[in-house]
């Protein structure tokens, strides 16, 4: 065990022999800690925590009562072969959240990147890899194998159906079924999700301009006019694209088969 000498462990704690805490930790009354977890700098268990199973936190995370992190895959497929769990730094992970290991088949790890919030109920399942600045709301749950780009915000109640990707800062409104690819800055929304346009309000904080979001909705509607894929390579085909419009087609003409959600 190895346990920075300015680490702070409340003595009701579980710190099983092999774990590594490091310095500045603050670990609270009656989290457990399992014997290959490592913690970095700053990381604070506040109460009733569960860190287990192959898992690293970067600097500066701060984990809730009651969320379990690093537990073996909700997948009959796993057969206790050795995975990971590796969180970055500087994320907010609420009450309830449970992030499951990597499977064999899937690559063998759940990456999770920096400064992303988790709110309360949250589940992300084996094998995701998340992006920065990523927000899942209360009660949404993300299946195996989904990948999520930077800035994505994911509604409260909501489900993504596993292998989806879900492009940089797209929007997902609550209470929606994600069942195919969404594309870059779209907005998806409804019980059982559509494509209905751009997430104009995260493209404004991210400092878009007047002209790239112009050239985003023309994108849209020729895609709308589709077919959705031979719309985008007649599209990048074409002199005189943005950046960010380049974004979504490098997104749609990527190496992925997955269907996508389409315009209406």
């Amino acid at each position: 065990m190895a346990i920075a000498a300015s680490a702070v462990i409340h003595p009701s704690a579980i710190v099983e022999e092999g774990a590594e805490i490091g310095p500045d930790c603050r670990i609270g009354p009656f989290c457990m800690v399992g014997p290959r977890v490592v913690l970095g700098r700053g990381v604070e268990l506040k109460s009733h925590a569960i860190v287990t199973g192959r898992t690293a936190i970067g600097d500066g995370t701060v984990v809730f009562p009651f969320a379990t992190l690093g537990e073996v895959p909700q997948d009959l497929k796993y057969r206790g072969e050795e995975t990971r769990l590796v969180i970055g730094a500087r994320n907010r992970i609420r009450e309830h959240v449970t992030m499951n290991t990597g499977t064999a088949g899937g690559g063998g790890v759940t990456r999770i990147g920096d400064d992303g919030l988790f709110m309360a109920g949250a589940h992300v399942a084996h094998d995701c890899q998340i992006g920065n600045r990523v927000i899942l709301v209360n009660n949404s749950a993300l299946a195996g194998h989904c990948v999520l780009e930077d800035d994505v915000i994911v509604g409260g109640l909501s489900g993504v159906h596993q292998f989806v990707r879900i492009g940089r800062g797209a929007m997902i409104g609550a209470v929606t079924m994600v069942t195919a690819d969404v594309i870059p800055h779209g907005l998806v929304q409804g019980p059982r999700g559509r494509l209905e346009g751009l997430n104009l309000v995260g493209l404004k904080r991210r400092g878009a301009s007047r002209g790239e979001i112009a050239g985003l909705r023309d994108l849209l509607d020729a895609l709308g006019r589709g077919p959705f894929r031979d719309a985008a390579r007649a599209r990048a085909a074409q002199d005189g694209n943005g950046a960010l419009v380049r974004e979504v087609l490098d997104f749609i003409l990527g190496p992925s088969e997955r269907s996508f959600l389409t315009p209406r």
